[in-house]
């Protein structure tokens, strides 16, 4: 029973309602019952993730990569790959520096196995420099931050 009430609570409150980071929640009948206080925390975006999105289906690909007008850097990765963890990082750091001249796909090979198998994806971490629609660089592996800036000033043009 006192584990429906406190499922209840929960399930009632509202965005506004619900604790700052750090802060505990009172559950049961000594929980204050008075209107939500509103935060003062102030959520936004940095200009790291504008520039960079997890692409959702192929539909999405075509639309936000193939289709764009600005160059993409497209991450084909995997959860279990141990150098995707730190190629990607690294390269959405780098790709945050050039302030949306550039964007970063990052499409996950075992969601999306048809687009790595149509850009040939035979080893992750695969990154692709698209322009126009097409393929226009390509590396396999990890490079450090120096080579990275090189292959985005290389699609840019900078």
């Amino acid at each position: 029973m006192a584990q429906r009430l406190v499922l209840q609570r929960l399930l009632s409150l509202t965005p506004r309602t619900l604790p700052l980071q750090g802060q505990r929640m009172l559950l049961g009948p000594l929980a204050p019952r008075g209107p939500p206080v509103p935060h003062s925390r102030a959520f936004g975006t940095s200009a790291g993730c504008r520039s960079t999105f997890n692409v959702q289906d192929g539909s999405d690909f075509q639309d936000r990569v193939v289709n764009n007008p600005k160059p993409v850097v497209v991450d084909f990765h995997a959860q279990w790959c141990g150098p995707c963890k730190i190629l990607g990082p690294r390269l959405e750091k780098v790709v945050a520096k050039h302030k949306g001249k550039v964007l970063m796909a990052k499409v996950d090979i075992d969601d999306h196995t048809d687009l790595a198998i149509e850009y040939e994806v035979s080893a992750v971490p695969t990154v692709l420099a698209m322009k126009n629609g097409d393929v226009v660089d390509k590396f396999v592996g990890i490079k450090d931050e120096d080579q990275l800036e090189a292959f985005l000033k290389k699609l840019i043009g900078a």
